[in-house]
């Protein structure tokens, strides 16, 4: 095989010889030598020199936009970077690097060729969304740079956005090349707290240096966290690790690095999530390539993080699909596996304003031992429970185990005959590039097919929706339906959906909740859900009387894609309060941890004139949370006025605010 790129000949007095391939723990060990150059005090934010002796080039170029930079450097030849917002640190002197399979090291020694930049500014129309319309406007720097010991070439990308930075790598030439790790650190300022979780954990938050050690010898084990990664920094600045435009390349996860209280690693993972399939230890690409984005969505305070999640979209390829009209968010009932409770849940869903409904887990046999999703068991009629779903004009939802996904072309065509609107796949655990592949083959094959997916249990979001809008929905987090404390429902909001849209299923009236009912009605404002399964565990029959119910109207009426969106208020782990408009109606959700507390939200987010507000708040506490009554009342504001939101003991409160 062809070697890629463009080499040249070793410079005077240096060898062309590479080190030996390292193992994953040497590189996380490695990776403390580089991130020590913090710790020393080396800095490389201030202005430009020209330096380097070998290029007469300046030796640190920097990309802004509304305070907000990202600064690449050369301190004693090697790649580094470091972040900025309005003058404090977020990421101080880092590493950038790659290991090639040969044992190359492409960052530690290299000579800088030619730099490059840019500002760029448009607007894009997402299919669906927090917002209508979505600004992408940033300054980018661009440094080709070769390798001084090989000649290879390579570069990298560094964008500034006034809500975060990212940056990425690029392998030029024409051929192909083996990655075996990717050596970015992210330094952080003393007194940094990050939250960290795994799999469907809770968050945890700790020290950087403090990551717990989890996996098994089937997995990749150690010291280790999924993205999104969250750090709250001195002086209210919080911050987002996120990835986007994930193509051809193994999921990514942070670890700590030894000796390096302050410092995370990035780790390219070796196994699937869970330990199924075959383990790949590098990953081989076609030349030119460029490496997923490493982005880190920026917020001067905890609520504007949230409205900064869309950087993780902007950095995403643009909407591949030439149609688009097939493809509509909803509301989803889960109906018990009967075609009596399907035929039930289609009454229900035209009753409740909901747009689908779904079978889960079972409806073609046992999950795990059944390999063959084309033949509903026979309690379910399916072709009469379609029938009478489209005429009423409600779509069906079907699961699938990935047990049965292997011929899935075959499998979505029959789906897409029968009339089925969408699919949820459960047990997706992606990390490997092989499972990469495979999930954007998913999108792609359900696209042809005209069907919506939901991805379940472990995967990560890296911005695809925008491509495949398609795929509407994924889990990836510690789900409702595990009833989770209230602090681990406000601490998503700044966490796992800054990543993109999160399927959690909203438990509304269940005597496990660990919260308010009013709190759980806030979900629906307060999460990104496109896909927003709801009622989760009942049967319609549980609502027969509304009047026992009087959370009702407000998930009949709360839309679940959005024209504008404000945090309003936010501290993780504590509370939130977001409000979001449609049309001309704006939907506000608030919630609180196990503090009971009482927010001032002032309404200057509305128009003109006079609203009516129609408040869902907690009565008086019930000796558990979920016996808290949700007390219904109106009023009348304007755009001048400020709501006090009182909320119980994890509790919430759910307002809609209509034009007088």
């Amino acid at each position: 095989m062809r070697a890629w790129g463009e080499r040249e000949q070793p410079a005077a007095g240096r060898t062309a010889g590479h080190p030996a391939p390292a193992s994953r723990r040497v590189v996380l060990k490695s990776a403390a030598v580089t991130a020590g150059l913090a710790a020393a005090g080396i800095a490389t934010t201030g202005p430009a020199r020209a330096a380097d002796d070998r290029t007469g080039r300046p030796e640190s170029v920097t990309a802004r936009m509304g305070g907000t930079s990202i600064t690449l450097s050369l301190v004693d030849n090697a790649l580094r970077w470091s972040a900025r917002r309005d003058a404090r640190t977020v990421i101080g002197t880092s590493a950038l690097g790659l290991r090639l399979g040969d044992g190359t090291v492409l960052g530690r020694d290299v000579q800088l060729i030619r730099g490059r930049h840019r500002t760029r500014r448009t607007t894009w129309t997402p299919v669906y969304g927090r917002n209508a319309t979505v600004t992408d406007h940033y300054q980018e720097q661009r440094w080709d740079l070769r390798d001084t010991a090989t000649g290879i070439r390579f570069g990298v990308h560094a964008r500034a956005y006034k809500t975060g930075v990212a940056l990425r790598y690029v392998l030029h030439g024409q051929g192909t090349a083996t990655i075996a790790d990717e050596l970015t650190t992210f330094v952080f300022p003393d007194g940094t707290t990050v939250y960290s979780a795994r799999d469907e954990n809770a968050y945890e938050p700790v020290a950087p240096g403090a990551i717990p050690v989890t996996g098994t010898s089937g997995t990749d084990n150690g010291p280790l966290t999924d993205l999104p990664l969250t750090a709250t920094l001195p002086g209210g600045l919080i911050a987002c690790v996120c990835e986007s435009s994930r193509v051809d390349y193994p999921r990514l996860m942070l670890g700590s690095v030894p000796g390096e209280p302050n410092a995370l690693s990035t780790f390219l993972m070796e196994h699937t999530a869970r330990g199924t399939g075959p383990v790949e230890t590098t990953t081989t690409v076609t030349t030119p390539f460029v490496t997923p984005w490493r982005a880190v969505v920026i917020g001067a305070g905890h609520a504007e993080l949230v409205d900064n999640a869309e950087l993780v979209l902007n950095l995403a390829p643009p909407n591949t699909l030439a149609d688009t009209s097939w493809i509509k968010p909803g509301k989803v009932f889960r109906c018990e596996l009967t075609t009596a409770a399907g035929l039930q849940g289609v009454d229900f869903a035209v009753a409740r304003g909901l747009q689908y409904i779904e079978y889960d887990a079972g409806w073609y046999g046992p999950e795990f031992s059944t390999p063959d999703a084309t033949e509903p068991i026979a309690a379910i009629d399916l072709p009469s429970v379609i029938s009478y779903a489209t005429s009423k004009g409600i779509g069906l939802f079907l699961y699938v185990n990935r047990l049965a996904l292997t011929e899935s072309d075959s499998l979505f065509a029959l789906y897409k005959s029968w009339g089925v609107q969408g699919i949820k796949l459960g047990f997706i655990n992606d990390g490997t590039r092989s499972m990469t592949d495979q999930i954007i083959d998913w999108a792609k094959v359900a696209a042809k097919y005209e069907l919506l997916i939901d991805m379940h249990d472990d995967v990560r979001p890296f911005g695809y929706e925008r491509t495949y809008p398609n795929w509407i929905s994924l889990e990836g987090v510690r789900g409702n339906e595990q009833f989770p404390t209230a602090t681990h429902n406000v601490t998503l909001p700044f966490t796992r959906n800054i990543g993109g849209p999160m399927d959690y299923t909203i438990c509304y009236g269940q005597s496990r909740d660990r919260t308010t009912n009013a709190h759980q009605m806030a979900m629906a404002a307060v999460y990104y859900q496109p896909l927003n399964f709801l009622f989760w565990y009942d049967k319609p029959s549980k609502y027969n009387n509304p009047a026992n119910w009087p959370g009702l109207p407000w998930f009949d009426a709360v839309p679940v894609t959005w024209d504008e969106s404000r945090t309003l208020a936010g501290s993780i782990g504590e509370y939130v309060a977001v409000a979001r408009r449609n049309g001309s109606a704006w939907y506000l959700g608030a919630m609180t941890n196990e503090t009971p507390r009482t927010l001032s939200l002032p309404l200057s987010f509305l128009g003109g004139g006079r609203y009516t507000a129609t408040v869902y708040a907690d009565g008086t506490p019930g000796a558990h949370p979920y016996q808290t009554p949700v007390v219904v009342g109106t009023r009348t504001v304007t755009r001048g006025d400020t709501l006090d939101v009182a909320m119980a003991p994890a509790g919430g409160q759910a307002v809609v605010l209509k034009p007088s």
